[in-house]
């Protein structure tokens, strides 16, 4: 492995969760599953790892996260990183159960421009089975669901932030059987390989799309080959008069997951349908001073 010439320094952002990790208690997991969901043939490694806590006090909930402490390097005890809670908790045999879902990451040295492996993300996506991590959280609300099962409800995301969504999916459908509201996903990957519970590999997704509530709009690059950005906001504009509608109604829910990179697109996309950044951004206080705007994005 190529060791870079500096050693890495966490700053902003990383070194505040750095200091927070360590003065926030430690727990340990064990991994029970890692499922590989994007299909061999694809350049992306996402994968659905399980984990179990022997602790029936522990709970944590979709929309929110955890962080893995990974083992670090250059005299840092730790790596933290955060992720997103991929399941519901499920409690099973004394234990409790959560997932999260980790997509292998390589990024780019500022000083050399050579790329490296990323240290937490390959270190989830390497770790065998019955290996023990070490993390802290729950962090950040979780999604609320809403009250009525007429509520509309717009979800929008990218990459591993559909993990909060499938809980979100799997709640409406499996625990009421049914929703009245509209429930529509608009979800962006770099390719169609990278639908996350929605390729060939996992078709997780797939079992509610005979819920006459429920229509999924994929969104993909449109030159994934030159790391083009996903079209998001072109799914979102081509649907535009029925995200109008969901807008102005009063009993619609918006959720938002992904890294941050999206929110411009999104933003851009939804001044768009309402005419202008003015109507849009008080639109949205509006919907944030009601509760039925929710956001995780890292």
């Amino acid at each position: 492995m190529i060791v870079p010439i500096l050693p890495y320094r966490p700053k902003g952002p990383e070194m505040s969760a750095v200091r927070e990790s360590t003065s926030a208690k430690i727990y340990p997991a064990t991994l029970v599953r890692s499922e590989r969901i994007t299909p061999e043939k694809s350049a992306e490694d996402v994968r659905h790892l399980v984990f179990r806590r022997d602790d029936l006090s522990f709970s944590c909930a979709m929309g929110q996260c955890v962080r893995v402490m990974a083992p670090g390097q250059y005299g840092n005890q730790y790596h933290p990183r955060l992720y997103l809670v991929a399941d519901n908790v499920a409690e099973r045999d004394g234990g409790i159960e959560f997932a999260i879902c980790v997509k292998r990451h390589n990024y780019i040295d500022d000083f050399n421009g050579e790329r490296y492996p990323g240290i937490a993300s390959n270190y989830l996506c390497d770790l065998p089975v019955g290996t023990s991590v070490q993390f802290t959280g729950p962090f950040g609300y979780p999604f609320a669901m809403p009250a009525s099962r007429k509520a509309n409800i717009l979800m929008i995301g990218m990459g591993t932030g559909i993990a909060p969504f499938r809980a979100l999916i799997r709640t409406l459908y499996e625990t009421y059987g049914s929703w009245d509201g509209k429930v529509r996903l608009f979800y962006g990957a770099k390719s169609g390989l990278e639908m996350l519970y929605m390729n060939d590999e996992n078709k997780d997704l797939a079992q509610y799309v005979y819920q006459p509530t429920f229509k999924a709009f994929q969104a993909i690059s449109p030159r994934p080959a030159f790391d083009a950005p996903v079209a998001i906001d072109q799914a979102i504009a081509q649907n535009a008069a029925e995200v109008w509608e969901m807008l102005q109604a009063p009993d619609t829910y918006i959720y938002l997951a992904g890294v941050d990179q999206m929110q411009a697109s999104v933003n851009q996309a939804l001044i768009a349908i309402c005419g202008s950044a003015d109507t849009w951004y008080e639109l949205k206080d509006a919907l944030k001073a009601s509760g039925r705007w929710h956001e995780v994005l890292y």
